[in-house]
């Protein structure tokens, strides 16, 4: 795997640049759903705030995992250090006749981030809209989401993780993968791995 790093999973994520945007082309909803638990999990055990824009599949089963682990999710709602928002809600804000709007998108990720902030706390997101908007076919807006994300979380400084199922990449899936890692820093793998290890590389 040339070009492919390897790394205990909470050490990666725990060690995680505070101004990052990653990506992952997962097989399936256990592999990601691992890396998301990861990603939240240890951002939560750094005090740091946490968003999850993502399906309500997603996010309820997200929940159950860190419930098991012990966080109080709904303490940490009261106090904004746990935002969990459904995809479908954003779109109703930031889409116009199916493209986005650029002033509605960085309005509300700078409300959001604003919310997340309070304390002076870092902050960690996740977004699946991008995925969603893939899935339906709006591979534009895909991109140009992609790429507005690209620029709001070096301005306001965050880390920002993206998934897609590699499932949705039928045709050209090399050139399609391509295209979206340009606008990212890391590639997390998304393959099956040993469940203590995580596979990373520059983009």
């Amino acid at each position: 795997m040339e070009g492919w790093k390897n790394s205990n999973i909470q050490v990666f994520w725990g060690e995680i640049a505070p101004c990052e945007h990653l990506v992952q082309f997962y097989e399936n909803d256990h592999i990601f759903l691992n890396t998301l638990e990861g990603f939240a999990g240890s951002g939560m055990l750094a005090d740091e705030s946490i968003i999850v824009i993502a399906t309500s599949q997603h996010i309820d089963s997200l929940n159950q995992r860190l419930t098991d682990r012990g966080f109080n999710l709904i303490d940490m709602q009261e106090s904004d250090k746990y935002i969990p928002i459904n995809v479908n809600d954003v779109f109703s804000q930031i889409l116009v006749d199916g493209w986005l709007d650029e002033i509605r998108f960085n309005k509300y990720v700078t409300d959001l981030m604003n919310r997340a902030k309070q304390g002076n706390r870092k902050v960690r997101a996740f977004g699946e809209l991008v995925a969603v908007l893939w899935e339906q076919g709006s591979c534009g807006a895909t991109v140009q989401l992609e790429h507005l994300w690209h620029k709001l979380y070096r301005e306001l400084n965050f880390t920002l993780y993206c998934a897609y199922p590699k499932i949705g990449f039928t045709q050209s899936p090399t050139d399609s993968i391509d295209i979206i890692c340009k606008t990212h820093s890391k590639i997390v793998d998304g393959r099956a791995r040993p469940a203590p290890e995580i596979y990373y590389k520059s983009a």
